[in-house]
């Protein structure tokens, strides 16, 4: 393999293990403060532990990805120097405004939250975790941002050979960033919809006596599950509106199709490769499979709502056997999302900014060998830690809503509210 090949493949790797955190985590996030927020209405202890214990889902999740994403920001200096000596000022500018802005607020918000149980006021606390929601899709925005300028390449002028802002307005409301994220947003709450489903599913097959917790965590997750399919579907096609033409032929385009491109693209930028691989054309299939399955599902699920069929259902081999289905498709809509990402990076091949720059032009010229190492490195790396994360979120998940970490005294016990135990001592 080439220097390129492997450092586009090494970038692959690491992109999409870091996007997998981030879709689980965007997609708790806004779930867990739904349960905050009644919590914090009513007073109820349901609306506390079921707060707690999908909150502690999400912060593991949350920190596994923070290392993961700090390692992959790496990778454009890295591997991709051409592309941020060409692009640096335009496409560095949003991901520096995600990190110091996005991410450190939504950091610090989290750590307030996190270790603000039973010591800050009930409304305060949950107005933190609301923050933490916004900062959390600031950030994706910004990041889109940096993606959408990729795609389609608006808001500069090249100066000497390298791209310079001269449009903020553009660069901002680009729509290949901004119709992205009305796609990704709804994708994120159906993926963490279908995680909730499948662990609900894992302990009604194992008899859980806390048959009322889950009962309430399926109807929440079946209710966002079922509105986030219907955007993440209508806002993937919406899509077609505006791909470039190279990426159509990602999506399957004939022979003849791909020629006339090929020729096309001769005329204006030389000989060359000018076409996406033909390989990637698996993914759109399945994600259009797969979008319009999870939309059926869910509105069918609404319907096992109604008297809590979903857990009382006869005959009970019926309802074991989608219990099942549930529990061992709950990895799916990842590889779906996995897909996603591919088409949108490899199908605007072989360019890294779409008609300006080349991935051959951008890539750093290091030996095969040292990228290659680099490569075993990271891998190793990523894969550990995404064996960890899904083990400890599994271990959590198995446990139900007994022993919770997030909000005890750190040895296990529930700490009592600030407000009763003045009242003790008084």
């Amino acid at each position: 393999m080439s220097v390129l090949d492997v450092s586009r493949l090494q970038f692959a790797l690491m992109a999409i293990f870091h996007f997998l955190f981030v879709v689980l985590t965007l997609g708790l996030a806004p779930v867990v403060a739904l349960f905050q927020t009644r919590w914090a209405v009513t007073g109820k202890e349901v609306h506390e532990r079921l707060t707690r214990y999908w909150g502690q889902l999400y912060v593991v999740n949350y920190a596994m990805g923070i290392v993961v994403g700090l390692a992959m920001e790496f990778q454009f200096g890295l591997h991709w120097g051409g592309l941020m000596t060409f692009a640096g000022d335009v496409f560095g500018a949003p991901l520096a405004t995600e990190t110091l802005v996005a991410f450190f607020l939504e950091s610090t918000f989290l750590g307030m939250w996190i270790f603000g149980w039973h010591r800050l006021n009930r409304w305060v606390h949950t107005a933190l975790i609301w923050l933490v929601v916004l900062a959390a899709y600031l950030s994706a925005y910004w990041v889109m941002v940096a993606n959408g300028f990729l795609q389609d390449p608006v808001g500069h002028v090249i100066e000497d050979g390298v791209a310079r802002i001269d449009d903020v307005g553009a660069l901002l409301t680009n729509q290949q960033a901004v119709g992205a994220l009305l796609h990704i947003v709804p994708v994120c709450l159906l993926t963490g919809s279908v995680v909730m489903v499948g662990i609900c599913s894992w302990h009604f097959l194992r008899g859980t006596p806390d048959l009322d917790f889950f009962r309430r965590s399926l109807r929440v997750a079946v209710v966002v599950g079922a509105v986030a399919a219907v955007f993440a579907v209508g806002n993937g096609y919406a899509q077609f509106g505006y791909l470039t033409e190279g990426k159509e032929l990602a999506l399957g385009g004939s022979a003849e199709e791909r020629a006339a491109f090929q020729a096309e693209m001769e005329a204006l930028h030389g000989p060359g490769d000018w076409t996406p691989p033909t390989w990637i054309s698996f993914a759109w299939p399945l994600m259009e499979i797969s979008g319009t399955l999870y939309l059926l599902t869910f509105f069918g699920l609404l319907l096992f709502l109604i008297k809590n069929a979903f857990d009382r259902t006869r005959p009970a081999w019926l309802r074991r056997f989608w219990h099942r289905f549930y529990v061992w498709t709950l990895p799916w809509p990842f590889v779906v999302v996995a897909c996603g990402w591919l088409i949108r990076e490899v199908g605007r091949q072989p360019w890294v900014v779409y008609g300006e720059l080349t991935t051959a032009e951008a890539v750093s010229s290091h030996s095969a060998g040292t990228v290659l190492t680099s490569l075993v490195v990271f891998g190793v790396l990523f894969a550990t830690l995404a064996v960890l994360d899904w083990w400890l979120i599994a271990r959590l998940a198995r446990r139900g809503p007994h022993d919770l970490v997030l909000g005890s005294d750190g040895a296990g016990h529930e700490e009592a509210e600030p407000e009763l135990v003045l009242a003790g001592r008084s």
